[in-house]
This record gives C-alpha cells, sequence and structure tokens, in this order.
C-alpha cells in the first residue's frame, strides 16, 4: 500500500469523477497529491478529503490547464510546497459536442486548448524537474473517442487522438531520463455525463460491450496505477483502452 511513499503526483481534472478516483489510488499508495481544479474550492475540498485519510498528504490548486504561464507557475509552486515532482497525469477535460455544420469555432478551440494544449503545457512543466531527478511517470487520459471518433464530437476526437501521438512523441524524447509516458483510454465509465443517457440509450450501449456493462472510475484509477509503479518501469508509449473490449 506504501509502493508510491515518498513519491509527489500532480493530478488534472481531480475535482470529481475519474481524477478524483485517481487521486484517491495513488494517495492509498502514498504518493503525495498536487489536487488540480478550475477552482479553489473544487481542489480544496478534494485535498481535505485526503487528508483525513492520510494526513498531510495533499494540497488544492486552482488552475487554468490551457494557461502555459499559470501552469509554469503552478509547477514551481508544487515543487516548493512537495519538493519534487515525480508522478503527472493529465485528466483535466471538457467537452463542446455538436455535428461539425453547427459547431461554433470558440466549441472547437475551447475543447482543443483544454484536453490538447493542457497537455502540452503540463507535460512541458513537469520535464525540467523530471530531468532532473532522471525519474518520472506522465499518464495522460484520452478517450476511445481518439481512437474510433464519434458522430458530434469531431473537436473532442481531435484533441484526443492528439494527445495520443503527443504521448507517443513525449516517450521517444524522455525514455533516457528514465521518464516514461502512457496513456489510458476509458470507453465508457460510470460518470455524471453517462448518468444522463435515457434508459433506452444505455441499453444500446451496453449492447455493444463485450462485458455487457459500463466500467467504474476505480477501473481508470487502476489503470493509471499500474503505469505508475514499478511493475510499469519497462512499458512507455503505450495506450491502455479500458473499455470492457469494445475496441478491439
Amino acid at each position: 500500500m506504501n509502493e508510491l511513499h515518498g513519491q509527489v503526483a500532480i493530478v488534472t481534472g481531480a475535482s470529481r469523477g475519474i481524477g478524483k478516483a485517481i487521486a484517491e489510488q495513488l494517495a492509498a499508495k502514498g504518493a503525495g497529491i498536487a489536487v488540480i481544479s478550475t477552482t479553489s474550492a473544487g481542489s480544496e475540498a478534494v485535498a481535505a478529503e485526503l487528508c483525513r485519510l492520510r494526513p498531510d498528504c495533499a494540497k488544492g490548486y486552482a488552475l487554468d490547464v490551457a494557461n502555459y504561464q499559470a501552469v509554469e507557475t503552478c509547477c514551481k509552486q508544487i515543487v516548493s510546497d512537495f519538493g519534487r515532482i515525480d508522478i503527472l497525469v493529465n485528466n483535466a477535460g471538457i467537452t463542446r459536442d455538436n455535428l461539425l455544420m453547427r459547431m461554433r469555432e470558440e466549441d472547437w478551440d475551447q475543447v482543443l486548448a483544454v484536453n490538447l494544449k493542457g497537455v502540452y503545457n503540463c507535460v512541458k512543466a513537469v520535464t525540467r524537474p523530471m530531468m532532473k531527478a532522471h525519474y518520472g511517470r506522465i499518464v495522460t487520459i484520452s478517450s476511445i473517442i481518439g481512437i474510433t471518433g464519434n458522430v458530434g464530437q469531431a473537436n473532442y476526437a481531435a484533441a484526443k487522438a492528439g494527445v495520443i501521438g503527443f504521448s507517443k512523441s513525449m516517450a521517444k524524447e524522455l525514455a533516457s531520463r528514465n521518464i516514461t509516458v502512457n496513456v489510458v483510454a476509458p470507453g465508457f465509465i460510470d460518470t455524471a455525463m453517462t448518468a444522463e443517457l435515457s434508459p433506452e440509450q444505455r441499453d444500446a450501449l451496453l449492447k455493444q460491450i463485450p462485458l455487457g456493462r459500463t466500467g467504474k472510475v476505480e477501473d481508470i484509477a487502476a489503470a493509471v496505477a499500474f503505469f505508475v509503479s514499478s511493475g510499469a518501469d519497462y512499458v512507455t508509449g503505450q495506450v491502455l483502452c479500458v473499455d470492457g473490449g469494445l475496441v478491439m
């Protein structure tokens, strides 16, 4: 349970859902957690919750990952607060769904800014301290939509496909410094978004999934925990689909 003792992990988009589950999983394994959310209220609430389980293990930070300078400043503050950065989990993301012919330019720009440029910003900011330490584990949450595409999600699919290509390039650039870069691509996970599906939509969806059920946020957290564990020391540049067999 203390496999990550002494390590420090940044988890973006950690105020709820998948991001919160990842923060909880890594904290349970002994890591210090920099909880990133767009609001102080969201990040500090999760940090306080983690600290009730393990005193002084987490601290919350409000951050717009699409803002390069803000990301740089935040990462420097994290190093100042914790002394190091060992793990980065890029989970922050948004959707602005619509058919392309109806999609506003700002909806395209916002999704690419958060979901793709945000990953660039965060990876670039942690690269220097990780290279100096000759150690790092970077995991980005993509989506099976970045592999298959989806009607009404051209912007989201483009961003999620982009982070796969970006991560493979970073895996090659950073491997000589013992920094691994991997991707988890969730399928349909039980979150606030899937809770909005009608019974008919949910039934149709489940028929496409060989395991016959949607996933849990803990399934994604477990995949991330593997990639940052010693068991994945020889794994880099990989995309792990956690989707119940939907994409084969």
